[in-house]
C-alpha cells in the first residue's frame, strides 16, 4: 500500500518507519528541520527493544508540497492541527482512500468526516505507542508498546471494508500490533481512559512513569480519571472489554522509569497543548452525560489558572 503520513513525530514517525522497513511506500508529511533531515538522511528509528534503523522513505515534504493520492492517509498530527489535516485530506485523497487519524484525543475521526466531502472515508483509530522526536531525523522509541486499534463508526458506510482489513496484515507484517475493531467507540474511549488520565495528571504533578506505579495521589488521582471516563463510557452505552481501572494500572506499571507525556513535553517547551482534547473535552462530556467528573473539573481549572494552552 501507499502511504501519506501526516506528523513524523512520535506516533507517525514510529509508525512510517515500520511501514517503510517492511517495504511499503511511504511519504512522509513534516515541516521544519525534522523534514530537511529525513530529505537528507532519512528517518531513524531508536527503538530500546529493536535496535537502531534507518529508512529512506518515498517521499518526505511538506503538507503543501504533496500532491500523490494514497491508498492510506495516516493523520498523525496534534489535535489543535487538526484543520489542516482536513484540508490536506480534501484536496489530495482519493474516493478509494482511508483516511485514519491516529491521535490522542477521543472521536477526531467523526470531527474530521463532518468536514469533508461525504465520499471521502475517515475511520476512527488510536494507538498505544511511546515515541518522541530525539532530534531532528531521529525517533526515539524507549517503550516496546505498539499496538494500533482502528474501524468504522457506527452507521458509517462500509464500502472500503475489505481494504481496512487488508490493511491489518500490511501493519502487522510490519511488526505493528493493529487491531480492525468493530466496536472502536470503545476500544478509543478505552485508550483515551488511558492516555487521558496518564496526560492529566502526569502535567498537574509534574510526575514521571514511576510516580504512577507506587501507591500516593498521582496513583489515586490517576484511578480517579480513568473512573470518570469509564462513567461516562457506560452512560453513553459502551460495552468495554475489560475493567478500564485494571487494565490501565497494568500498563502503567509496565512501563520503565523515567517516561513523560507528549503533552508534559509541550508545556515544558512552551508549546501549545493537547490540554483542551485530553482534559476540558471531558468535562464538556461529563455535562453533557449527566456524570459528575470531579477531578477532571480540579485539572481543568488548574490549567485554566495556570493559562495551559
Amino acid at each position: 500500500m501507499k502511504f501519506a503520513v501526516v506528523g513524523a513525530g512520535g506516533t507517525g514517525g514510529v509508525l512510517g518507519a515500520y511501514l517503510a522497513k517492511a517495504g511499503n511506500a511511504v511519504t512522509f508529511i513534516a515541516r521544519g528541520r525534522h523534514l530537511e533531515a529525513i530529505q537528507k538522511k532519512g528517518l531513524t528509528l531508536e527503538s530500546r527493544h529493536n535496535g537502531r534503523f534507518t529508512v529512506h522513505p518515498a517521499g518526505a515534504c511538506t503538507m503543501e508540497e504533496y500532491h500523490d493520492i494514497p491508498d492510506v492517509m495516516l493523520v498523525c498530527v496534534k489535535y489543535y492541527n487538526i484543520d489542516e489535516a482536513v484540508e490536506l485530506a480534501r484536496r489530495t485523497a482519493g474516493p478509494d482512500t482511508i483516511i485514519l487519524p491516529i491521535l490522542n484525543v477521543y472521536g477526531t475521526g467523526g470531527v474530521m468526516q463532518a468536514a469533508l466531502p461525504e465520499q471521502l472515508t475517515v475511520l476512527d483509530g488510536c494507538i498505544y505507542v511511546f515515541g518522541m522526536i530525539a532530534e531532528p531525523g531521529v525517533i526515539s522509541q524507549p517503550q516496546s508498546i505498539l499496538r494500533v486499534f482502528y474501524g468504522f463508526r457506527q452507521g458509517q458506510n462500509r464500502r472500503l471494508a475489505e481494504k481496512a482489513r487488508a490493511l491489518e496484515e500490511v501493519f502487522r507484517q510490519a511488526g505493528v500490533d493493529a487491531r480492525f475493531t468493530d466496536n472502536i467507540a470503545a476500544d478509543h474511549l478505552q485508550k483515551f481512559s488511558f492516555v487521558s488520565p496518564m496526560g492529566a495528571a502526569g502535567l498537574y504533578f509534574g510526575a514521571k512513569s514511576e510516580d504512577f506505579q507506587r501507591p500516593g495521589e498521582v496513583r489515586d488521582t490517576f484511578v480517579g480519571l480513568i473512573e470518570e471516563v469509564q462513567a461516562i463510557g457506560e452512560a453513553m452505552g459502551l460495552a468495554f472489554k475489560s475493567d478500564l481501572v485494571k487494565s490501565g494500572l497494568k500498563l502503567i506499571d509496565s512501563f520503565e522509569p523515567g517516561g513523560l507525556t507528549s503533552m508534559q513535553r509541550d508545556v515544558a517547551a512552551g508549546r501549545q497543548s493537547e490540554f483542551a482534547g485530553l482534559v476540558d473535552s471531558i468535562v464538556e462530556l461529563g455535562r453533557k452525560w449527566g456524570v459528575p467528573t470531579p477531578y477532571y473539573q480540579k485539572i481543568s481549572a488548574w490549567g485554566k489558572a495556570n493559562h495551559i494552552k
